[in-house]
């Protein structure tokens, strides 16, 4: 059966990688990476952190630069009308949950950021950052697929940034939300890759500006 968008011209040729690569790396707190919180330990998601963990040791290597966000609250009162419970009620400024999962988050080199809505690039200095360091590639990783990722991606395509979503390196709580997600950004803001696709091109970046 043929596919409707692409009938009517959707998803009708790949954006490509560019010259300079940023990474973003989207709420990979212990809150969905742990399995004792009541957001966390699916799958895909610790699947996604494990992925995102082999691209982020080859672009620190490379000096590719990277923002990595995690989103908490001073109270509940300064939060947007959330209607996931577990995010009213625990993300909160030092809460359990609200810190980055170490195995992706490098204080040292990231540029670490509390966002206070679902995208990255939500009325925070990343696009600034990223403006500096002439990037015009933003690589996607994170969590969750259909929510904060979708934002992020669709607020990095507004930005004018060429928009690469590694699918094996964002994570959802199911995987039917976690796939119609990636196939729709696909279609119209951003090419659909893979971590080895990744670190290739980062492999290759690097050896070019050596």
């Amino acid at each position: 059966m043929a596919d409707i968008y692409e009938e009517r011209t959707y998803n009708s040729g790949e954006i490509g990688f560019g010259e300079n690569p940023g990474i973003l790396v989207v709420d990979y707190m212990t809150a969905f990476t742990d399995p004792k919180f009541p957001l966390g330990g699916a799958p895909l998601i610790e699947r996604g952190v494990q992925n995102t963990a082999r691209v982020l040791d080859v672009a620190r290597r490379a000096g590719v630069p990277i923002a990595n966000c995690w989103t908490s609250y001073k109270s509940e009162r300064e939060m947007p009308h959330w209607k996931v419970q577990a995010v009213r009620e625990q993300f909160i400024h030092g809460a359990p949950g609200t810190e980055l999962d170490p195995r992706i988050y490098d204080e040292t080199y990231d540029m670490g950021i509390c966002k206070s809505g679902p995208s990255i690039l939500f009325e925070t200095p990343v696009a600034s950052f990223f403006a500096k360091e002439r990037v015009d590639t933003v690589i996607m990783t994170g969590c969750v697929t259909s929510g904060c990722i979708r934002a992020s991606t669709i607020d990095s395509f507004s930005h004018g940034f060429r928009t690469i979503v590694p699918e094996d390196c964002v994570g959802d709580h199911d995987e039917g939300p976690h796939r119609d997600n990636l196939r729709d950004v696909g279609r119209r803001y951003a090419d659909i890759s893979s971590a080895d696709a990744v670190i290739e091109y980062i492999e290759d970046w690097r050896k070019k500006n050596r």
